[in-house]
């Protein structure tokens, strides 16, 4: 028996017919209503969210003045790869502000996409090129506008993540049992698998403009919550109204305008099952996604592939 922290099985790798491999992890669907369409593994177990939850962070600074065109507002709320386009794009929101690069206090990292990363070769990391350094331009313009300090906005104490702080527990329903650090050096707060559901259905489904404002942006600007080929742009370029954010960790968030909304979190932290997971999970609602088969070969022969267990 699995534990309440490895959930139940979502996936099965299988060669010949035969299961090679499993990816268990927790998984819940609502309807757009808001109630539960199915779940699996343990929904009310805290996760880290990582990434995931880069709408709330985004929601609080317009809720706190940032004003920016939709395209970079889907940047301030992206994991960008970290093509030409998203490092122009950040720049230019840091010049309108009066920063620069050098005004960011997110970790260093080549670009997060492969073929970004692979024509970056062997320049050295940067700032700007890490997939988190559209929020972190964004907080830093978010604390201009409000004359907060900006050389230490990344303590928990400051006023603009005590901001994202509350808007998350608001959104979310819950109160925050576990604070640190996420990899680009920004606070992170847990929440549960049923809460990161229920915070993302209310923000789909809410008439709150703030939500409205943020969402529309990643859906009109696919390409800068994420890059070419990636999985959320991938799927919301073909998607009609579909909103989808990943984090690390494989941790996905997605919603339809209707409300129907996904949160899956894969145990082991791989994502090599996300893809198959998604395409089965929205066939279950008649929605036709891009093909995320996944072949296992023998030789040059397909022998099996990633099916889901939803």
């Amino acid at each position: 028996m699995l534990s309440q922290y490895q959930g139940e099985v979502l996936a099965e790798l299988l060669r010949n017919g035969m299961v090679e491999s499993v990816h268990s992890g927790h998984y819940l669907a609502l309807n757009s209503d808001g109630s539960v369409h199915k779940s699996k593994g343990n929904i009310d177990l805290p996760i880290f969210p990582r990434s995931s939850v880069k709408l709330f962070q985004a929601a609080a600074m317009v809720r706190n003045g940032l004003k920016v065109t939709p395209q970079q507002l889907a940047l301030v709320q992206s994991s960008h790869s970290g093509a030409k386009m998203h490092q122009d794009a950040i720049l230019n929101l840091l010049t309108e502000y009066r920063f620069t690069e050098s005004d960011l206090h997110n970790s260093t990292d080549k670009p997060l996409g492969t073929l970004e990363r692979e024509l970056w070769g062997s320049h050295p990391a940067t700032h700007l090129a890490m997939n988190c350094s559209g929020k972190h331009a964004g907080m830093l313009a978010t604390c201009a506008l409000n004359h907060w300090d900006t050389k230490n906005y990344l303590s928990l104490d400051h006023p603009l993540q005590q901001a994202v702080l509350k808007e998350i527990e608001m959104a979310t329903g819950e109160e925050v049992v576990n604070k640190t650090f996420d990899g680009c050096g920004a606070p992170l707060f847990s929440v549960t698998v049923r809460g990161l559901a229920r915070a993302l259905h209310m923000a789909t489904v809410s008439a709150d403009p703030v939500y409205q404002e943020v969402m529309a942006a990643a859906r009109q600007y696919p390409e800068y919550v994420g890059g070419e080929g990636r999985l959320n742009t991938r799927m919301m370029q073909v998607i009609p109204g579909l909103f989808m954010k990943d984090g690390m960790e494989a941790v996905l968030v997605a919603s339809l305008e209707d409300g129907r909304t996904l949160v899956i979190k894969i145990a082991d932290g791989s994502l090599r099952a996300v893809g198959t997971i998604i395409q089965a999970a929205f066939a279950e609602w008649g929605i036709t996604t891009p093909d995320e088969k996944m072949n296992v070969y023998g030789g040059s022969e397909i022998v099996g592939g990633m099916r889901a267990t939803l």
